[in-house]
């Protein structure tokens, strides 16, 4: 199966600044074998022996993918999965085991796991669904900034500017947040006005649509 990619004729699909694949597993000879698996077709990848490990060295900020082994010493892949979930860290995660039972991979795919692969895996199943999940971690880092940035900016308002902003999320006018706060209408307008300057909006829609699509609250 020898190709121009390297070992497998696999597509490589580069990406503007490709997320890098984190291996954890305490099986070295398999973590090696996949990192030099997802090199051939030009995808960057990191092994970890272990969880702790992983989370020492991990650089949160930085857009990855996750694949790991659901039976480990110390930190199991199912709980270091559920801890990473519980922090909000946006990387997709695979699993690669060899204790693919039933139960575990239910687990695994009920706290967000997007497949579970048993040993020994099949090369091309395998790089073709790390391709998928990569473009996926691209896009959830980029959405995980953006919400970061909006949360900000939103930040920046006062408290009365965030009470306006939550009174115009709810659709009213500035004649009903005026009688709302015993406040006149142009004042108002003027909060509104502040609003949009100091987070860069077009428009209060855009902002409030913005505040709902990113889960941002005020």
């Amino acid at each position: 199966m020898s190709g121009r990619n390297g070992i497998y004729d696999i597509p490589v699909h580069p990406l503007e600044s490709a997320p890098v694949v984190h291996i954890v597993d305490n099986d070295e000879k398999f973590s090696k074998s996949l990192a030099y698996l997802l090199s051939s077709v030009g995808i960057d990848a990191l092994t970890y022996p272990d969880a702790a490990t992983f989370l020492n060295e991990l650089d949160e900020d930085e857009p990855a993918v996750v694949i790991l082994e659901a039976r480990m010493r110390g930190l199991s892949g199912l709980q270091l999965q559920e801890h990473l979930a519980i922090k909000g860290y946006p990387a997709p995660v695979l699993f690669c085991s060899a204790h693919g039972d039933v139960t575990t991979t239910v687990r695994a795919m009920r706290c967000g796991a997007a497949d579970f692969f048993e040993k020994p895996y099949e090369p091309q199943v395998m790089v073709e669904a790390v391709q998928q999940q990569v473009t996926v971690a691209g896009r959830s880092f980029a959405a995980r900034d953006e919400q970061r940035a909006l949360g900000a900016r939103i930040q920046s308002l006062t408290p009365r500017e965030r009470e306006v902003l939550r009174f115009v999320m709810e659709g009213h006018a500035s004649q009903q947040i005026a009688a709302a706060l015993g406040s006149s209408v142009k004042t108002i307008d003027v909060h509104r006005a502040r609003i949009r300057a100091k987070t860069g909006s077009d428009s209060l829609g855009r902002l409030v649509r913005d505040c709902y699509l990113h889960r941002v609250s005020v």
